[in-house]
């Protein structure tokens, strides 16, 4: 029965004739080379026309084009190729020509590859202010194609070859996008390239790079590159010497070699702040971002006869509950837009636009099935960006100012007498200057008024630049206050021991236990008193995972007051003011 039916599904889908059309930031996505350059023809542009020359000029020497009436080589296997296309995030048209990688069946570990986390990425721009390093950043021009493929493949030449070679068989030589195999290829290569030059891949997260170096004056430190696939992201007091020997071996995009501008869709600046003027820091900003995802918004709006709201103060409207919302459901084709809406917002928040980071976890819970109201409110979060251009997050090295007497130092000897922090024994030596980590952590009680699950809010400081932000309705239902707080706070000591753990792997010293700052005089309590016994046994994971955590040194807990926990933002919605306030203390 499910072979009949799978057979008849088959045949509707061979008789429809039309193909759901997919877009992306607003812009439409083509199928089809035809449909490319029909959506030319209809905005005028030759925005893909020129996309899909200049990706044809550049993997031709990827193919190894056999004379007419040869065969493949024998074990090589026939795949389709295809162009596929996308819209990059400051909304340029990119044509990629692509292996069907779906045919090959390479085992996993000649298909797996990484890239450097976001985190890693914000580290650093706060390791060049903290030890006053240069920084540079390039592309690798078809990053891919420096490296042999590793599979034994080969294609019929289409159309894009010329009228000359089609119906000619071509074997890939490189590792062409599309094949499952390439990304793990090329990353091989560079990392091979890489270590020759001295590099030592962080355990912690392959994709940064770090050599042991000394300055003019004699001191230590690390020079880093971090690698998102083909971008380089390079620190050192002398970067231009390090990015002229890997051009040496790989073609670097023109134009991309210099100061950052832009990484990952963010705005790149260099910031000094008012107090001390003298000392460069980096400036992360999605305004960019923002102001095109607004363009296209506005665009598609204007065709449905609909614009923005107006004089809107917060993300949300006021008193609004996405989960009690009851309006109509939204069909097939907004639902798919609702969906890339939410994913435009999630990067947003990735660049540094914590405000909204709330706002959106709350919206995003309804993806699979959105209402009318919850697009209107997408709509509404957008006009809330428009008005609020306040989104410059800053990676300051400077120290904060930690009063050590809102701290208990206890003995916790006798109730967890082997509790150690684990340092990793294969971390390389410490070197430049210390990070101090901070964080703040807060829960809002049974706030999903229909689940009456709770929601967790926690954002981590090196020094005094945000790190770590993280929003997120908790998998279980708390009974009390104090045991969603617990929730909250085992989470944070699990960010906050993998964040030390990555610092260390870096090579970078760290100052003390982490701070963490509760507005829960309970958990407060219960993680300063070691005889403090536990009442709700069901909390106990929680509860010895934070107290052990306290015991090992890995943080220390003060009670925060609840006016001034920065986490608030992240735990449930606030009225403009209470916002701005918060705001003013973590973006600039």
């Amino acid at each position: 029965m499910i072979k009949k039916r799978n057979r008849l599904v088959s045949a509707i889908k061979r008789q429809t004739s039309h193909r759901k059309k997919n877009y992306k930031f607003g812009i439409e996505i083509p199928h089809s080379v035809e449909r490319a350059l029909a959506i030319d023809k209809e905005t005028g542009t030759t925005f893909w026309a020129d996309a899909i020359a200049k990706e044809m000029k550049n993997v031709r020497p990827a193919f190894n084009i056999l004379e007419e009436g040869i065969q493949a080589p024998v074990g090589s296997k026939y795949i389709r190729c295809h162009m596929n296309f996308e819209v990059k995030m400051n909304f340029t048209r990119k044509a990629r020509f692509v292996a069907g990688g779906h045919m090959t069946d390479p085992p996993a570990h000649l298909t797996y590859s990484s890239v450097v986390s976001r985190d890693s990425v914000r580290i650093a721009f706060l390791l060049a202010a903290l030890n006053d390093l240069d920084l540079l950043a390039a592309d690798i021009g078809n990053a891919y194609l420096n490296a042999d493929t590793r599979e034994k493949v080969h294609t019929v030449c289409g159309l894009e070859f010329g009228h000359q070679n089609l119906g000619k068989i071509a074997v890939i030589t490189k590792a062409l996008y599309g094949l499952k195999s390439s990304g793990a290829a090329w990353r091989s290569m560079f990392a091979a390239s890489l270590q020759e030059l001295g590099f030592t891949s962080s355990i912690a997260d392959p994709d940064v790079w770090y050599r042991a170096a000394s300055k003019s004056d004699g001191s230590l430190y690390y020079e880093y590159i971090f690698v998102y696939v083909d971008d380089l992201l390079v620190l050192s007091t002398e970067p231009h010497t390090i990015m002229r020997t890997i051009s040496q071996q790989y073609r670097l995009k023109e134009d991309s070699l210099g100061k950052p501008k832009t990484y990952l869709g963010a705005e790149i600046k260099e910031f000094r702040h008012p107090d001390n003027p003298k000392h460069t820091m980096w400036s992360m900003s999605a305004d960019q971002y923002v102001k095109d995802a607004l363009d296209n918004l506005e665009h598609n709006l204007e065709k449905m006869n609909k614009r923005l709201p107006t004089k809107v103060i917060t993300p949300l409207s006021n008193n609004y509950r996405p989960e009690l919302d009851t309006s109509p459901y939204l069909d097939d084709d907004f639902t798919t837009f609702y969906q890339q809406l939410i994913g435009t917002l999630r990067w947003c928040v990735e660049l540094g636009r914590i405000d909204i980071h709330l706002p959106v976890a709350l919206m995003a819970q309804h993806m699979a099935a959105p209402r009318v109201g919850h697009l209107d409110q997408i709509f509404h979060m957008f006009s809330y960006l428009k008005s609020h251009g306040r989104s410059k997050l800053v990676l300051d090295p400077a120290y904060p100012q930690i009063d050590d007497s809102h701290f208990i130092q206890a003995d916790w000897s006798e109730f967890y007498p082997d509790a150690k922090e684990s340092v990793p024994p294969n971390a390389p030596e410490p070197r430049g200057n210390p990070i101090m980590i901070s964080c703040f952590v807060d829960a809002d009680h049974a706030g999903n008024l229909v689940t009456r699950r709770s929601h967790t809010g926690i954002i981590i400081f090196c020094n005094r630049a945000p790190i770590i932000w993280y929003s997120k309705r908790q998998n279980t239902v708390e009974t009390s206050t104090f045991g969603s707080e617990f929730v909250a706070a085992r989470i944070a000591v699990e960010l906050i021991e993998s964040l030390r753990y990555k610092l260390r792997m870096f090579g970078v010293p760290l100052v003390g236990p982490a701070n963490m700052f509760c507005d829960n005089n309970g958990v407060v309590v219960n993680c300063t008193t070691p005889e403090s016994t536990l009442k709700k046994k069901h909390n106990a994971i929680a509860y010895h995972k934070v107290r052990e955590a306290v015991a090992q040194g890995t943080i220390r807990i003060a009670k925060e007051d609840s006016k001034s926990n920065l986490a608030d933002i992240l735990t449930k919605p606030l009225s403009g003011p209470r916002l701005k306030e918060l705001l003013y203390h973590i973006l600039y």
